[in-house]
């Protein structure tokens, strides 16, 4: 009786910091409980038995990364230091969930994890979801140890229980952790599902799954296959690299494939196109359209005061030489002022310019771009110019940013055009 009263009090710990978007978390993170004797999840290896293609999907994502890439473990150290602890089981929520209902995380060092806790959104994690207690911060309730659920109404295993849960093929499953706000100060550091809520994918009922967990950009249905070695053919079965757009973690992480996934889905999102040059006196004017054509969500996404989503353009003169340009990084990596880029602007509770999200208090801009929406460019380049080439660019975070959260340049983040287009005037 005694172990199962505690399994319950550290469930609804894990369950209260998890949820912590309510204005009742407590300033002060509490003392640390006490760490169970057993961890009551599996490892991922004990999936790859019998379900091997999806092991391997999985070794490669970000969702196996997510609490052992060095953006994250930096971060994550760095906002524990400056709230002196405050943020520590906020993070854990989702990038290290086994960890925190283990109660081995935090530290958010990872330094009393074990190797089951360090790694991240797991298989079983995943597969003991029972339910959720709303959107966002980690709502999730889970039931380690019975059934895997998942979204088969039909599975039978000769391993363990199995049992259909409707909401393995919703977005709100995916909403529990790609929608966070900040404690106590109620601040929107994420709102992927908010995004794709209140676009047109979720009325024409396209859900995150249903991009994110196929084998290509854009919706792929069906996608035939087995979802176990020995299990039936299927007519649809759900993808586990769940790809999104971050190239530069999993390449550096030795992930090729999935990062070849990432770069994929980049390449489908946008669109670029010059859609008048009029002349104005000395100048011509070039109105560049950017369109969002492949994402379920806003461009970008996710933690959108560090990713950089920009217009790169260059005009030549008949004889090939360049006669103006607009967003090309300097010799740091760093954009020149006066670069449209689409991203959002923070500021903490004294008005002061942040890309801390820790310190977040307030939006000072949101200039992003809306799912099947567009926005419009106008640059006003030399009459002399013979051609104009017009790139979107990307990259998952900003080079300056980066450079002062380690102290050094540490990482060079590479960019990846996504769209581009060339006129001649």
């Amino acid at each position: 009786m005694g172990k199962k009263f505690l399994g319950l009090v550290l469930l609804l710990v894990f369950l209260f910091a998890a949820g912590c978007g309510s204005s009742e978390v407590q300033e002060k993170v509490p003392v640390k409980e006490e760490k169970l004797a057993v961890n009551p999840f599996s490892p991922a290896t004990d999936c790859s038995f019998c379900h091997e293609e999806f092991y391997n999907e999985w070794r490669g994502s970000m969702h196996n990364f997510a609490f052992i890439e060095p953006l994250y473990g930096k971060m994550v150290q760095t906002a524990s230091k400056e709230t002196k602890g405050y943020t520590d089981k906020y993070c854990a929520g989702c990038h290290a969930p086994v960890g925190l209902y283990t109660s081995q995380v935090p530290p958010v060092d990872g330094s009393e994890a074990d190797s089951l806790s360090r790694e991240g959104v797991s298989c079983d994690f995943c597969h003991v979801v029972s339910g959720a207690n709303g959107i966002g911060n980690g709502s999730f309730t889970v039931d380690p140890g019975g059934a895997k659920y998942g979204s088969l109404s039909n599975a039978e295993s000769p391993i363990h229980k199995t049992e259909f849960k409707e909401l393995f093929k919703k977005a709100e499953y995916c909403g529990m952790c790609h929608s966070v706000s900040l404690p106590q100060k109620g601040f929107a550091v994420e709102t992927t599902y908010e995004e794709w809520l209140n676009g047109p994918y979720a009325k024409e009922g396209i859900a995150c799954q249903d991009c994110h967990m196929t084998p290509t950009p854009g919706v792929k249905k069906p996608n035939p296959g087995k979802t176990a070695k020995t299990g039936p053919n299927r007519g649809h079965i759900y993808t586990h690299s769940i790809a999104g757009g971050n190239f530069w973690i999993t390449e550096i992480l030795g992930a090729k494939d999935p990062a070849k996934l990432a770069r994929e889905r980049l390449l489908g999102a946008a669109k670029v196109e010059i859609i008048n040059i009029t002349k104005e006196g000395s100048k011509a004017k070039i109105i560049v359209r950017v369109s969002n054509v492949g994402a379920g969500h806003y461009l970008p996404t996710g933690l959108t005061e560090l990713r950089q989503l920009w217009l790169e353009l260059s005009a030549k003169d008949k004889n090939g030489k360049e006669v103006y340009s607009s967003g090309k990084l300097d010799q740091e990596g760093n954009l020149p002022e006066g670069t449209v880029i689409y991203h959002t602007e923070i500021a903490d509770e004294n008005g002061k310019p942040t890309e801390k999200f820790w310190n977040a208090a307030k939006i000072i801009k949101d200039y992003r771009i809306p799912p099947k929406g567009y926005r419009e460019e106008e640059f006003l380049i030399p009459l002399t110019s013979g051609s104009v080439t017009v790139k979107l660019n990307y990259r998952s975070v900003n080079q300056a940013f980066l450079d002062e959260l380690f102290g050094e340049r540490k990482y060079t983040v590479p960019y990846l055009t996504i769209a581009a287009t060339k006129k001649n005037i």
